[in-house]
């Protein structure tokens, strides 16, 4: 495997993740990794439907599955608006490529299951295509981003907690007596209220075997910390992705002109993924006679914000 990648790195071609994790893994603890596991899952799953929340489609066509829609035009990155001889005017997710004079793809090729054939579309004369960013990706690679960081804030949070109920040092004369010790361990810390030991677990003058590891465990206490680091990541994630939040880490009050600033921040990305989207809604509306429509769901909650704190300022 390793020569595999090797040859794929001198040859300019990348490799997937398959590849690398397989190769690492045997090089690497896998106690390190937080990628492809399910606290990172979690957080993917949430992080994407934030972002999708952030978004207000109407007018969409009854027959249409919106799920499928909205997770090929934010995961996928675009949906292509196609006119089946079966199934009519539907959204489908295909494979760009060609290129243009501007060196921008020139077709889509659909494949599905259900379609007797492949659909090579070009695009804006075969069916129109609605993006959600100018480089034709999604945003999989921010949920990815910020769900490798708060998953490794909610392991070390959740090790920290642990640590701060048990700090002791086992000394075992041998394999039996630690895996003895292990055992013990184990039962009080799944909640087991009363233990009982063999007396090769003491020492010769009755001195239990196991001692404290440290006597400050509020020392090694970091939960509340890695807390707040969740909160001022995902404050980050939300300030990126449009939602409304004051990411701003002061001891005093925040004025409105921080708020402000932070909303204008917050709303600068969403509102690029935003045109760029409308552009494509208003051609599928032109190809196709559809009414749909798009708007951010928090835009109208920011400028209310905006327009108190203004008005509040004028007042004194």
């Amino acid at each position: 495997m390793a020569e595999t990648l090797e040859y794929l790195s001198k040859a300019g071609i990348p490799a997937s993740y398959d590849y690398i994790n397989v190769n690492n893994r045997k090089l690497k603890p896998g106690t390190v990794h937080c990628r492809n596991t399910a606290l990172v899952w979690y957080f993917q799953r949430y992080l994407i439907q934030r972002i999708i929340s952030v978004f207000e489609f109407s007018g969409v066509p009854e027959e249409w599955d919106l799920d499928y829609f909205r997770y090929s035009l934010f995961v996928g990155g675009h949906v292509e608006i196609i006119k089946h001889v079966k199934y009519g005017v539907i959204p489908q997710m295909g494979t760009l490529g060609g290129y243009n004079v501007f060196y921008r793809p020139s077709y889509s090729m659909i494949v599905n299951p259900l379609f007797r054939k492949a659909i090579k579309a070009t695009l804006g004369v075969d069916c129109a295509i609605i993006k959600m960013q100018p480089d034709y990706f999604g945003a999989w690679d921010v949920v990815t981003y910020y769900a490798d960081l708060l998953a490794l804030c909610a392991e070390g949070m959740g090790i920290s907690i642990i640590n701060s109920k048990f700090a002791y040092v086992f000394a075992a004369d041998n394999k039996a007596q630690a895996e003895g010790f292990k055992k013990l361990f184990d039962n009080i810390a799944s909640g087991q209220p009363a233990q009982f030991v063999d007396k090769n677990m003491f020492d010769e003058e009755g001195k239990p075997k196991w001692i404290l590891f440290t006597q400050n465990l509020k020392q090694n206490y970091i939960a509340n910390d890695l807390c707040n680091t969740m909160i001022n990541i995902e404050a980050q994630f939300n300030s990126m992705v449009g939602i409304p939040n004051v990411n701003i880490n002061k001891a005093s009050g925040v004025s409105a002109e921080e708020v402000n600033a932070n909303n204008t921040q917050t709303m600068t990305l969403a509102k690029l993924w935003l045109e760029n989207i409308k552009i494509g809604i208003e051609q599928a509306n032109s190809f196709y006679g559809l009414g749909l429509g798009v708007k951010l769901r928090f835009d109208e909650e920011v400028e209310q914000d905006e327009q108190r704190d203004d008005d509040n300022a004028g007042a004194v």
